[in-house]
C-alpha cells in the first residue's frame, strides 16, 4: 500500500536512484509489514535548481548528496515502528550505498485505508 517518491541530484550514477529504492522497500517489508510484491515507486533526479534544501536545519549538516524520501502509507502505525523504519532505511543506505544519515530526510504521509485505488476504479481497502 505505500507510494515511495524518492528524490535526488542528477550527479548520481544511473542506477543508484533505483538502489535506492531496493532498500527504501527492503525496510518497509522487514520494519513495518509491507507486503514483498507491493512495491510502487517513484524516483525523481532534479538539477540544482529543482532540489532545494536547508543545509544545517536542526543543526544537521546535510551535502548535495541529500536524498528525499516521501512515503505515503495507511494509517495506523506506531511511532515506535516508524522511529525504526527511519532507522533502518538510514542505517541501510549507509551500509549498502555509502549515503551519509545525515544526508538521509524520510516523511510519512499517512492516509485513511480508502484513500487508495489500485486499479478497476476500485477502492482497494475501503471496508
Amino acid at each position: 500500500m505505500p507510494l515511495v517518491r524518492i528524490s535526488l541530484r542528477k550527479s548520481r550514477p544511473a542506477d543508484f536512484g533505483r538502489r535506492v529504492g531496493e532498500v527504501v522497500h527492503r525496510a518497509m517489508v522487514e520494519t513495518i509489514d509491507v507486503p514483498a510484491d507491493d512495491r510502487f515507486q517513484l524516483i525523481t533526479e532534479h538539477d540544482q535548481n529543482g532540489f532545494v534544501y536547508d543545509a544545517n536545519y536542526l543543526g544537521i549538516a546535510r551535502s548535495d548528496a541529500l536524498i528525499i524520501i516521501q512515503i505515503t502509507l495507511s494509517e495506523g502505525r506506531s511511532v515506535e515502528l516508524k522511529k525504526a523504519l527511519y532507522k533502518t532505511i538510514a542505517q541501510n543506505l549507509k551500509a549498502q550505498l555509502d549515503v551519509r544519515t545525515e544526508d538521509v530526510v524520510i516523511n510519512l504521509v499517512e492516509v485513511k485505508k480508502e484513500n487508495w485505488s489500485f486499479g478497476n476504479g476500485l477502492a482497494s481497502y475501503a471496508l
